[in-house]
């Protein structure tokens, strides 16, 4: 049984829901899109607001060691295959208007595993937190080269890599698109990426980021309560 009930009570696609794009867009005086917070009441029809799925991909060796992991393109284990495995049945009934990944193997994996292999697009901007230096290496081997026990990736920008307002920045390009495609909108990335993008979806700073823990091979759900942005559910994973 799913950890999430609503992700497996066997939805079936309405019509209302398979042609659902709302539009949460407003645009400034210089004519660019600018992103809003929440909606106005009776703006859209209730099939038309988004529901945000956070799919973190499934376990990976350095996952495990805690090690730091952007850039490097580092496969699913056995375990991390079997997790996103499992998610398919979490996922499989309901329609999904759009479905992204990162370009990296573990979470594109992770999104064919899970029966999105025909339609999964690659979005550069679901990329994990560039680390820079810091790659391949853990919390505790930064603080000790450091010297320093308090270090935190969530304080400090890394040498060569993102700071945290650039990472930020992806994240709401990531939900302008999903925002454009309306309905539920599936977005396979990874850990410090996904709880920054919910830090910015609720309209918190980023480093709000640091106090939403998130598990490989986990679903999480972004939505609306009325007009307001909320986190629906959190690291649920599916059994």
């Amino acid at each position: 049984m799913c950890a999430i009930p609503a992700a497996c009570s066997g939805f079936h696609p309405s019509a209302a829901d398979a042609g659902a794009h709302a539009r949460f867009i407003q645009t400034t005086s210089a004519g660019e899109p600018s992103i809003v917070n929440s909606i106005e009441p009776g703006s859209i029809h209730p099939s038309e607001t988004p529901l945000l799925w956070l799919i973190r991909h499934g376990e990976t060796e350095w996952s495990v060691s805690g090690a730091h992991t952007g850039k490097t393109d580092i496969p699913l284990t056995q375990r991390g295959r079997e997790q996103a495995t499992t998610m398919r049945g979490c996922l499989e009934n309901r329609y999904f208007s759009l479905v992204l990944s990162s370009p990296r193997q573990r979470a594109l994996e992770t999104a064919r595993l899970a029966g999105f292999d025909l339609s999964v697009q690659v979005d550069d901007n679901l990329s994990e937190w560039d680390y820079g230096e810091y790659e391949g290496r853990t919390t505790n081997e930064i603080r000790s080269t450091l010297q320093n026990p308090n270090w935190s990736i969530w304080d400090d920008i890394p040498p060569g890599g993102e700071s945290l307002e650039q990472v930020a920045l992806r994240a709401q390009k990531i939900i302008h698109r999903a925002m454009l495609a309306g309905g539920n909108v599936a977005l396979f990335s990874h850990a410090h990426f996904l709880r920054i993008l919910a830090a910015v979806w609720i309209d918190a700073p980023p480093n709000r980021g640091r106090s939403f823990v998130l598990g490989t091979g986990t679903i999480s759900r972004l939505g609306f309560e009325r007009e307001t942005r909320v986190i629906q559910a959190w690291n649920m994973p599916c059994h």
